[in-house]
């Protein structure tokens, strides 16, 4: 079996510290904003920025990456989310607060953007799943470490989860700029590396199409709707503690991780829509049904199933998204809209679900939720394969003139 190259596990290494960081800071993010007196709306606006500001700057950050590079981008964005959350420790009223949280939000997208860059030029085309496997597992596991040490940073002060995500930041960005060196996988040096795949190029290809869906779908499911609405459902509509709440989330992540560890290896062997349609499939089935759970158990049950469905297809797309564009592919706007398209489904599936929810109940808004994957899983029905081993090939298949222009210097 191929060995993963050394800048890839710089990368994936540096994800995880950027995952615990995060979760470092989310118990304290709305209880620090509400000691400066405002309401529960105004705290929660300040989770709110940063996605918001990721959103927007998406489109700018896929072109700063092809004009500096992806290495540079990266490294930028990693020191403008440590200068933001240590300026956040120290923020004196709310509105600092919501400013140095919302510049954080730029520096989130120019590294997110630019680590996918990284990984699909890095990656041997035969090992993109697990590459892409290992990528999300990383994030998972930081997200579900990150919380529990930032609750007991807490107890040393609310300013204090900030400082620690700052020096842990400059300490990842340290490591990346000394020992990331971008190199172009071995199996890629033959591929087309003159341009940038502009978006309308890539929508022509219903691959493009079926992984900008999957993807929104993750975002609204996964990002949005399960941190903000089912921990609602758990308590509200099945009359549990938020303890319990607590423990769906965990068993769904539980889930997450077993589906992950083995997707990314069974779509380089298989191809990406063996994995990607019983995963659709699961999480349609799994998230319709959760609203009408009758008790706690089959909630538990459900959410285990829902989170080895978003597992299996989570990492699957991203490889997909690499095969489709390929080695030339190092920033520009068809990979912005991809990162855009996860973020604006956690944007609007917790808002449009809660409403549902409030005036309908828990059992259509999951339904809603469950269309949204349903739609994804449509596309996939019909789009292409896209795995080399499958069609035979490391690179995408696009050809056009209205590719960007080529990149800067930098790589």
């Amino acid at each position: 079996m191929r060995r993963i190259p050394r800048g890839i596990w710089v990368l994936l290494s540096a994800n995880v510290v950027i995952a615990l960081g995060y979760g470092f800071i989310a118990p304290a993010l709305p209880s620090f904003a509400r000691t400066f007196n405002v309401s529960f709306t105004a705290a929660t606006a300040v989770v709110s920025a940063f996605a918001v500001m990721r959103l927007l700057f998406a489109p700018a950050s896929g072109r700063l990456v092809g004009m500096f590079g992806e290495r540079r981008i990266y490294l930028t964005g990693l020191l403008i989310v440590a200068a933001s959350t240590l300026a956040c420790a120290f923020a004196n009223s709310y509105w600092q607060l919501l400013v140095f949280r919302a510049a954080g939000g730029i520096g989130s997208t120019m590294f997110s953007i630019s680590a996918m860059a990284l990984l699909i030029r890095m990656a041997p085309a035969d090992i993109r799943g697990r590459v892409s496997g290992l990528f999300s597992a990383g994030f998972l596991i930081g997200s579900i470490t990150g919380p529990l040490i930032g609750a007991a940073l807490v107890g040393f002060g609310l300013r204090v989860p900030f400082v620690v995500y700052a020096v842990a930041l400059l300490v990842a960005s340290t490591v990346v700029a000394t020992q990331l060196r971008e190199v172009v996988a071995a199996d890629q040096e033959q591929g087309p590396t003159a341009g940038l795949i502009g978006f309308r190029t890539a929508l022509r290809d219903s691959a493009y199409r079926a992984i900008l869906l999957s993807n929104f779908t993750q975002g609204w499911a996964s990002m949005g709707v399960r941190v903000a609405v089912v921990p609602l459902f758990v308590t509200e509509g099945l009359d549990a503690g938020a303890g319990m709440a607590g423990i769906v989330l965990a068993v769904y992540a539980g889930g997450n991780v077993l589906a992950i560890l083995v997707a990314g290896r069974l779509s380089d062997r298989f191809g990406r829509r063996p994995v990607m349609l019983p995963g659709l499939v699961i999480t349609v089935v799994a998230t319709v049904l959760l609203g009408f759970s009758p008790g706690i158990g089959v909630a538990l049950g459900l959410s285990v199933l829902a989170g080895i469905g978003s597992g299996l297809f989570a990492p699957t797309h991203q490889a997909a998204l690499a095969d489709v564009l390929g080695n030339r592919q190092q920033g520009g706007s068809a990979l912005a809209a991809f990162g855009m398209s996860s973020d604006l489904g956690a944007v609007t599936g917790p808002v449009v679900v809660g409403f549902v929810a409030d005036r309908v109940g828990f059992g259509p808004a999951f339904v809603l939720t469950g269309v949204v994957a349903a739609v994804a899983l449509v596309a996939w029905l019909f789009a292409r394969e896209t795995a080399p081993a499958i069609v035979g090939g490391a690179g995408p298949i696009l050809t056009s003139a209205e590719n960007e222009t080529p990149a800067g210097e930098g790589r």
